[in-house]
């Protein structure tokens, strides 16, 4: 196992060897989410439920599904009267074929360093560095002066019926007085070039609008002329949708990150400027654009298709899906270009519909977070970005509470983090894993 930095901070040795040996062990668990209810959580929500409780910190499990467990406590802070803080991270983790991986995604293998396996970034990393550094507190008798909510969440990878959404409706008590929180996916070292090193903390996401297309038509003999086809007014939909270009439209957070971007490449970027060419902009960010192009407009990505039963008999019925992601302000102009682009023989609904987020980058909470990276890495620059796509913070908004992504990591030039979330081979290194553990712990403390 790599030896821990010598950094400064009250973390202790048992904490850094916790953090690499529960996410070892969570990985271990199977909580894989195939979507339409099909995944368990409860053996992983039991895993950590054990350890805050061993720590003396109580555990409620509470299940909308039998199966679907999720894990919420507090910890009391000692002023009464400051706002309560959740920090929350998901059990459930993406599919993942065993084929595919150098290393079984399952095994939770410590090898050269590197922790492998399925949720090892997206996000048991996570959700053990919470437990080791309130389970560190524990043994040091430490108090934080705001209440801490912690909550292990259910079907993040899927609707978040089963966790955050039934915690937010079912269980709103358990988060009273919480009015911000911090979970996935910000504050990872990103590689920028040229020995740039960012780290891209979370104020925004864009709102999800999971959508079902439907054409119907007149069924009929393969063989026949038919212009009532559902599967040739349904696939053109798709083409439109699929070949659209949304026009920019830059948000608060993402006008602050692109400016702060192209600040630290030399570039001085005027936003203000109606005719500023922001595409031409980011084409001279180098890799940096990936942290905000995929931000500055709404998207509509057909993914599935559903007709027929018979190649030589023409459906009288068809079917289709999209991804619909909206940039906060977006979703008027979504709706609009979705009426014009399915046309008048095909119909469309939302399946599954999130809200867009912004979180304020001026607040005291954010200068926080940016210092508690930069304590720890004072040669990198923490920068504002939105999240291209949704996390559990968008269930715990309905309670008002503000959301941030903050799952610090330290990793090496090369390791591509973004391309690891529902990868394969994913994988985290213990030194990151250290890091984490010692910037959430002084983030923690001084919140």
């Amino acid at each position: 196992m790599a030896e821990a930095p010598d950094l400064p901070g009250p973390v202790d040795r048992q904490a850094l060897d916790e953090v690499v040996a529960f996410t070892s062990g969570l990985i271990r668990i199977d909580t894989t989410n195939r979507g339409g209810g099909d995944c368990r959580e409860r053996p992983a929500a039991e895993y950590v439920a054990e350890r805050l409780a061993d720590a003396g910190i109580e555990p409620t499990l509470l299940e909308r599904t039998p199966g679907r467990t999720n894990v919420v406590a507090r910890i009391p802070g000692t002023d009464p009267s400051a706002d309560a803080l959740l920090v929350h991270g998901h059990l459930d983790v993406v599919p993942a074929e065993p084929a595919d991986w150098t290393v079984h995604p399952f095994s939770g293998e410590v090898r050269d360093g590197v922790v492998w396996g399925r949720g090892a970034v997206d996000m048991k990393n996570m959700d053990a560095m919470v437990l080791s550094v309130v389970r560190g507190w524990a043994r040091e008798g430490f108090r934080p002066a705001r209440d801490i909510v912690i909550a292990y969440t259910a079907d993040e990878e899927d609707s978040a019926a089963d966790g955050s959404g039934f915690l937010a409706e079912q269980h709103a008590d358990l988060f009273e007085g919480c009015t911000e929180g911090i979970s996935e996916s910000g504050a990872f070292t990103f590689h920028a070039g040229d020995g740039l090193s960012l780290y891209p903390i979370a104020a925004g996401e864009r709102g999800t609008g999971w959508l079902k297309l439907t054409a119907e038509g007149r069924a009929g003999h393969g063989s026949k002329v038919n212009r009532e086809n559902a599967v040739s007014a349904l696939a053109a939909a798709v083409a439109r949708i699929g070949e659209h270009e949304w026009p920019i439209r830059l948000t608060p957070t993402v006008r602050a990150a692109i400016t702060e971007i192209a600040a630290l490449h030399g570039i001085t970027a005027d936003l203000e400027d109606p005719g500023f060419d922001v595409a031409q902009l980011l084409g001279k960010l180098g890799p940096a654009a990936s942290l905000v192009e995929n931000t500055v407009r709404n998207s509509s990505n057909p993914t599935m298709l559903d007709a027929g039963y018979k190649v030589n008999v023409i459906p009288g019925h068809a079917t289709a899906y999209i991804d619909g992601r909206m940039v906060p302000g977006g979703d008027e102009e979504f709706h609009a270009t979705l009426d014009r682009l399915t046309g008048p023989l095909v119909d469309w609904e939302f399946y599954h519909r999130e809200a867009a987020l912004t979180a304020p980058v001026d607040s005291p909470t954010y200068a926080k977070l940016r210092a508690a990276v930069e304590r720890f890495d004072p040669g990198a620059h923490t920068v504002p970005y939105c999240m291209s796509g949704g996390t559990d913070a968008k269930q715990f908004s309905r309670l008002g509470i503000t959301g941030y992504g903050f799952t610090p990591l330290k990793l090496p030039v090369g390791f591509d983090y973004q391309r690891l979330f529902h990868g394969v081979d994913e994988r985290v290194p213990v030194d990151a894993l250290h890091f984490g553990v010692r910037v959430l712990d002084h983030y923690l403390r001084t919140a």
